[in-house]
C-alpha cells in the first residue's frame, strides 16, 4: 500500500472512532462526483470506498482493470458483483466487515432525499446518516491543507504550468498563434507532452472583443487573440489528478487611458495582498483591502480574490470577504490569488497565481503575468 493513501485514511478512522462512525460511504459516479475516492485511494474515477472503523477499506470499482493499476484499498470488489446497485454495495460491505446492527453508518453527501428514503427502506438494519458537518466536511477541511505527496505534485505541474507560459508569450509574440484556438490547443498538446491528463478545466482563452466576461462564453473561439486591448488567458494543468490555475493578459498598444488604469490596478491589488499574506493577515482582511482599493476607483471585483486548488479547480480553502469568512492562511494550504477587473468597453484584465503557504511564509508556485506585447 501506498503510505501517503494509508495515512489520510488513518485519519478517518481516527474520526470515526471519535465520532462513534462504523462505516461511511463515499461515490463517485456520474452526477455524483466525489474526488475524496482518488484522495484516499488513488483510483481516477467512477467507484464506491467504503471505510469501516476496523481500519479497513473496500473499493467498489466500475473498471476493475483500473482499479488494480491505481487502487489501493484492503479489498477491491467489482461494482458488476452488486448487481450494479449502490444499496447492494453497502448492505454487503456490511457484512463482509462485520458492521452490528444498530450501528451508525454515514452515507454520501451528495445523495438525494428520495435515494436516501431508498436506502432506509432497502437497509433497515443501521442507523443511516447523511448529513452536514460529518466525514464529507471533514474530508474537505483534511484536504484544505495539502500533505508532503501533493505538495510534492504541486512542484511537479507548477513547473509544468511554467514552461508551458513562457513558451505561450515566445509563440505570441512570434505570431505563431493568433487565435483563441490556437493558443487553446497549444496549451492542450503541450500538457500531453508533459504526461499530464490534460486540462484541470476548459482554458478560457478571450480576445479582446470577449475579455470583458468573468469567464468568457464560449470558453474559446476562432476569434483574434493578443490583438490590440487587452486579451484574457485562463488555464490549468491536471497531473496526477492535481491543477493549477492560472491567468494571464496579455497587452497590444495602443491602449485607452481606462485600459491602462484596470492594469494598473490590479497590478496594484495583487502586490498588496501578496504583502498581506506575508503579514499574516486573515483572508477576509485581505479581500477586504482589495475591494477598498478598487472602490477608490469606483470599481468593484465581481468575484473572490482567489480559491484553493487541489483535485478540485476549486476547493477549501476561499479568500473572500463573506461576513462569515474567519479562516487564516495555514501552512500546507495551497490557493489562488486572482485580482480581476472587468469592462464591457474596454475588456477585463485579471492576474492569477498559485501560492502554497510554507512554514516560514509564502511560495509563488507560478509566474503569470501581465505580458505587454
Amino acid at each position: 500500500m501506498k503510505a501517503f493513501l494509508e495515512n489520510r485514511r488513518e485519519r478517518i478512522y481516527d474520526w470515526m472512532a471519535r465520532e462513534g462512525i462504523a462505516l461511511v460511504m463515499f461515490e463517485d459516479t456520474e452526477g455524483r462526483r466525489d474526488s475524496a475516492v482518488r484522495w484516499l485511494t488513488g483510483h481516477p474515477s467512477d467507484a464506491l470506498l467504503f471505510l469501516a472503523v476496523s481500519r479497513q477499506a473496500v473499493l467498489v470499482p466500475w473498471d476493475i482493470n483500473m482499479a488494480r493499476v491505481y487502487g489501493d484499498a484492503d479489498i477491491i470488489v467489482p461494482y458488476g458483483e452488486f448487481d450494479r446497485k449502490p444499496a447492494n454495495a453497502l448492505r454487503l460491505a456490511g457484512e463482509y466487515l462485520k458492521i452490528p446492527f444498530g450501528a451508525r453508518v454515514e452515507l454520501p453527501l451528495n445523495t438525494s432525499y428520495t435515494a436516501f428514503l431508498k436506502y432506509i427502506e432497502e437497509i433497515p438494519d443501521y442507523d443511516l446518516l447523511c448529513r452536514n458537518e460529518g466525514v464529507h466536511e471533514t474530508v474537505q477541511d483534511m484536504r484544505a491543507i495539502k500533505d508532503a505527496e501533493e505538495i510534492r505534485l504541486y512542484r511537479i505541474v507548477s513547473a509544468f504550468t511554467n514552461e508551458i507560459i513562457d513558451l505561450l508569450e515566445e509563440q505570441i509574440r512570434g505570431e505563431k498563434l493568433k487565435t483563441e484556438t490556437d493558443v487553446a490547443l497549444f496549451i492542450e498538446a503541450e500538457s500531453r507532452k508533459r504526461d499530464c491528463e490534460g486540462m484541470g478545466f476548459e482554458t478560457i482563452a478571450a480576445g479582446p472583443a470577449r475579455s470583458f466576461g468573468i469567464h468568457a462564453f464560449p470558453s474559446y473561439t476562432g476569434g483574434a487573440f493578443a490583438v490590440r486591448g487587452l486579451s484574457v488567458l485562463d488555464f490549468g494543468l491536471k497531473y496526477q489528478g492535481y491543477t493549477t490555475d492560472v491567468s494571464l493578459t496579455f497587452v497590444r498598444p495602443p491602449l485607452s487611458k481606462s485600459q491602462e488604469k484596470l492594469i494598473g490596478l490590479i497590478e496594484k491589488a495583487y502586490k498588496l495582498a501578496l504583502a498581506m499574506i506575508d503579514g499574516g493577515d486573515g483572508v477576509r482582511d485581505i479581500a477586504l483591502a482589495v475591494d477598498a482599493l478598487f472602490g477608490k476607483s469606483k470599481r468593484s471585483m465581481p468575484h473572490a480574490l482567489g480559491h484553493g486548488i487541489g483535485l478540485e479547480p476549486h476547493e477549501a480553502p476561499f479568500l473572500r470577504n463573506r461576513s462569515d469568512t474567519s479562516l487564516r492562511l495555514q501552512p500546507g494550504m495551497i490557493f489562488t490569488l486572482e485580482p480581476g477587473l472587468y469592462d464591457p468597453l474596454h475588456g477585463g484584465c485579471r492576474l492569477e497565481n498559485d501560492i502554497l503557504i510554507t512554514d516560514t511564509g509564502k511560495e509563488v508556485l507560478t509566474g503569470a503575468r501581465i505580458i505587454r506585447l
